[in-house]
């Protein structure tokens, strides 16, 4: 792939609600492939800290009514609507559901954040996946999913990280202005060597 190629995907990719997915469903041939490349993310000595499940069955009706369900008790109905209510509550009915799990490695024992920025580039992985597939994607962290992972099952000190909603995107699904800022305000280059006092740390290597 050229770098051309990769940098035009990089820039597509974008969030689709699952409500813009049509009834179309993934294929279990796809929903592999797209996983696979999750494993190839670079990962500190190779720990490879995550695991994915696919929630499939009552769980795409279940998610849309637990969510319609926590932000009624959450906001008031001005703030949270009969409609809106009515709508959430089938939210995640045309969606393929991959719950993010963090399974740290107690033998490596590297700090917590290096192991979920392992399993941030395994998402990243899997959107640009979707992305080249044309299938509409996004990783949900939202407070009432995350109460919903309660309901997996996890082995020990293990960690519920979101759900991944991905499906088809419907037909004449607009896509919305995204921006970002410019380079200018996000790269510097400097050239102050480091002092004599900062003992530099041996890292290892990322695979």
């Amino acid at each position: 792939m050229t770098f051309e190629a990769i940098s035009k995907l990089i820039k597509e990719r974008k969030t689709t609600y699952a409500n813009d997915f049509s009834d179309k469903k993934i294929s279990k041939e796809t929903i592999e492939a797209i996983v696979e490349n999750a494993l190839w993310a670079p990962t500190h000595m190779h720990t490879q800290p995550w695991r994915f499940v696919v929630l499939e069955g009552s769980h795409q009706q279940e998610l849309g009514e637990f969510m319609a369900s926590y932000y009624r008790e959450m906001y008031t109905e001005k703030q949270f609507s009969k409609e809106r209510y009515e709508a959430t509550k089938s939210y995640s009915k045309n969606a393929t559901l991959l719950a993010v799990i963090f399974q740290p490695n107690k033998k490596a024992k590297l700090p917590e954040w290096e192991e979920i920025a392992a399993i941030s580039c395994g998402v990243q992985n899997i959107w640009l996946s979707c992305t080249a597939l044309y299938i509409g994607a996004y990783w949900d962290t939202s407070i009432a999913t995350i109460a919903y992972g309660k309901r997996i099952e996890l082995m020990e000190n293990e960690q519920f990280l979101g759900i991944f909603f991905m499906g088809y995107p419907k037909v004449g699904v607009k896509t919305g202005i995204r921006k970002r800022k410019s380079l200018s305000k996000k790269l510097s280059f400097s050239h102050k060597a480091i002092t004599k006092d900062v003992v530099p740390r041996c890292l290892g290597s990322n695979g």
